[in-house]
């Protein structure tokens, strides 16, 4: 029993006044020391850039690599259970690197031979397509003299852009090769060190959960624990459910664009494809994105059939969105259309490509974070008829969290 109970206000009042200090202090080198900062972050995240990599290769195996374990463990003789953790590592990194193998192996090929045919046929395609969009327009003579005209100004654009920028760009891509080829290999160095840490993070991936739980326990105490232990799980459904089902749903559309293409004659099958199953992983804008670079590989070689491949996009983004899509993802992030095309602009602008994929479950996991603050509040407050009258207005007044009572403070929770 403590025996000077009257110090307890004035340590609480200096440890207080200590992390106000401290954290004005932060403030201040964060946004005053902002550029030094983001160089020390990337200057990490370069250095730590294999395991990154490594986490995420991971961490897309890991749901393979837990159905190999617990068929193994179902149908395995008990004497090699020893070995089922190694298998079951060594069939899902396997199965990984046969998956990049094969999609190196269909794209590059067909990737190489678009871009000669283009190189070479460019001229005459542009030819055959300028005289078909005048025998279209024939009757209209406005429209006749500007496609002729545009025609002249397009040819010397052309022309001109292949002697003033190409020709120089070139000369300095020849220049810089060593650089490039530097990166390269930087980058190759970074993604087989990544596969190996992949390895290591699938193998340990039990002991590095008991670890962090135990860890989790010796900080806080069994309540807060229990608390931050449900968000990861609920951060790690909602990413694993979203990403994962993300990339099933695009090999899907990949693989139906693929044979529709292959029927109906579409020229470029398999890297309008690719195209389209890729950038059918970006929420929302993906199918734009897609479309646009697929249509033009149509359209120099056939306008007519650019067309009908317009139409077949629409029709096939139609049936991912309202078909494929929710059976396959379900209602995996629980956001609104709105929040989805905010989260997009968001992360997508912060990061790029990579945001427009992770942006959704991100934005996901810190809505349900306020969702679930506000509930809390509106409970200790007092204030669930409020909760009540806005679930009747707008959403399911039978809301499993708004039933749940407030997360106490530490203080009555006595440790354990």
């Amino acid at each position: 029993m403590d025996k000077k109970p009257h110090l307890k206000p004035y340590i609480y009042g200096m440890l207080a006044g200590f992390g106000a200090i401290g954290l004005s202090i932060a403030l201040f080198f964060l946004f005053y020391r902002f550029n030094g900062l983001q160089k020390g972050i990337s200057l990490l995240t370069g250095i730590l850039m294999p395991f990154i990599y490594g986490g995420v290769i991971a961490y897309l195996l890991r749901p393979f690599c837990n159905r190999i374990e617990d068929l193994l463990n179902r149908y395995l003789p008990a004497r090699y259970r020893k070995t089922v953790d190694g298998i079951a590592v060594a069939a899902s990194v396997l199965f990984g690197l046969l998956v990049v193998y094969a999609l190196f192996m269909l794209i590059i090929p067909q990737l190489i031979n678009s871009i000669i045919t283009l190189s070479i046929n460019f001229q005459s395609q542009l030819d055959l397509f300028m005289a078909w969009l005048t025998r279209f327009f024939a009757d209209n003579e406005a429209v006749y003299r500007f496609l002729n005209d545009s025609y002249d100004t397009l040819r010397d654009t052309f022309t001109s852009w292949l002697r003033t920028s190409v020709m120089p760009s070139i000369r300095q891509i020849v220049s810089g090769v060593g650089v490039s080829v530097l990166n390269v290999l930087v980058v190759l160095k970074n993604v087989l060190i990544g596969v190996i840490a992949a390895v290591y993070f699938l193998s340990t991936r039990k002991r590095f959960a008991a670890q962090g739980k135990l860890l989790l326990y010796s900080i806080f105490r069994s309540h807060w624990a229990d608390l931050i232990l449900e968000e990861i799980a609920y951060i790690d459904r909602t990413f694993g459910g979203f990403i994962i089902g993300k990339i099933v749903d695009s090999a899907i559309i990949g693989v139906l664009c693929y044979i529709v293409c292959v029927i109906v004659g579409f020229p470029s099958a398999l890297l309008v494809s690719v195209i389209i199953g890729v950038t059918n992983v970006i929420p929302f804008f993906g199918p734009f994105i897609g479309a646009v670079p697929a249509t033009l590989l149509i359209l120099i070689t056939d306008p007519i059939k650019a067309l009908w491949f317009v139409g077949f996009i629409f029709i096939l983004q139609q049936l991912d969105g309202n078909v494929i899509g929710p059976k396959i993802l379900g209602n995996t992030t629980g956001l609104s259309s709105f929040w989805v095309l905010f989260s997009i602009l968001l992360f997508g602008g912060l990061w790029g490509f990579v945001g427009m994929i992770v942006g959704v479950p991100l934005f996901a996991v810190l809505y349900d974070l306020v969702r679930k603050f506000a509930l809390w509040g509106l409970n200790r407050n007092g204030q669930n008829d409020k909760l009540k009258v806005y679930h009747d207005a707008f959403g399911n007044p039978d809301d499993p969290v708004a039933s749940e009572s407030p997360a106490p403070d530490s203080s009555d929770h006595p440790a354990t």
